[in-house]
């Protein structure tokens, strides 16, 4: 069936959805799955009193055996996951979708955490998932876009996709301006509904609440700011290209740590303003002035050794 079988999870979260009014194609949306797979599954399994998926489940389980086993596809660098690890995705994945988390992205940020390396590619994705490339590629675009997961190269053409270990650093970091702005804006709404009022009060209590998590995740933001300067100091008193290793060494930190700080400077290139940290080949990194800081007429200038001409 495209999109791969129904699993027992997704029978008994079919069944929620149904008590909860959803139609089919709500239902199949949130499962990625084809509309026409969810009302054939429903049809078949139905009794009287209602869907009931562990029935379905079990009948599903007898259509299995009795067609043999299937030709499987390869399976993923180190095999298919066991029952055990599917089923706690699926779990997890659900929590995540309680949250608001969109259902394929919830399964596809959950596979990936939990993969041995931490990086899948779309292909292994696709096999361990048994969903759609589509909709592999639709999850995959949306985590891009929060933050939570990067591209990065893998053999030939193929891109792999990863989960940072400080992958939680950076979304709560990312959120701290949110957190700011709806302080802003609930105390801005005092202001139209009058101090004293109820409305205002309850206002006054989501400001002070969005600052207080927008002054303890901005402790977090300046202790990876302060490690992105340090790397910066590294590098213009080294006055000499450094891999991650050598700062590393240097700094007597993990080379965890170093990644991070690297990594946060290429993110964040204001931190390190007026200069630019840029990648030299073979691993290292050097400093250099940041080239929009100067017109080409003040550069042209300081390399022959002369004054730049002054503006009327």
């Amino acid at each position: 069936m495209p999109g791969g079988r129904l699993t027992h999870e997704d029978r008994r979260q079919i069944a929620i959805w149904l008590a909860e009014g959803l139609g089919y194609a709500e239902i199949a949306r949130r499962l990625g799955r084809p509309t026409s797979t969810i009302s054939r599954e429903v049809a078949r399994n139905s009794a009287p009193g209602g869907y009931l998926p562990d029935r379905a489940q079990q009948s599903a389980g007898q259509r299995a055996r009795r067609r043999g086993p299937a030709q499987a596809a390869e399976p993923p660098a180190g095999g298919w996951p066991s029952e055990p690890v599917r089923g706690f995705v699926e779990r997890f994945a659900t929590l995540l979708v309680g949250t608001g988390f969109p259902r394929m992205p919830a399964r596809v940020f959950v596979c990936l955490l939990t993969a041995g390396t931490g990086s899948l590619t779309s292909a292994e994705l696709v096999r361990r998932l048994q969903v759609s490339p589509a909709s592999v590629s639709k999850a995959v675009g949306y985590l891009e876009t929060t933050g939570l997961i990067r591209r990065a190269k893998d053999t030939g053409r193929r891109e792999r996709y990863v989960v940072d270990d400080d992958i939680w650093l950076r979304a709560l970091v990312a959120d701290t301006g949110a957190h700011a702005e709806v302080a802003a804006a609930a105390r801005s709404g005092i202001e139209i509904f009058g101090p004293g009022t109820p409305a205002a009060a309850r206002l006054e209590r989501m400001a002070r609440f969005f600052a207080w998590i927008g002054e303890q995740l901005n402790g977090l933001a300046d202790a990876a700011a302060g490690d992105a300067l340090t790397v910066v100091a590294a590098l213009v008193h080294a006055a000499r290209p450094l891999t991650m290793d050598d700062l590393a060494a240097a700094l007597g930190w993990p080379a965890r740590r170093a990644a991070a700080a690297l990594d946060t400077l290429i993110r964040r290139p204001d931190l390190a303003d007026p200069l630019a940290v840029e990648q030299a080949g073979r691993g290292a990194y050097v400093v250099a002035p940041r080239p929009d800081r100067l017109s080409p007429a003040q550069r042209e200038a300081l390399t022959a050794g002369q004054p730049a001409s002054r503006s009327s």
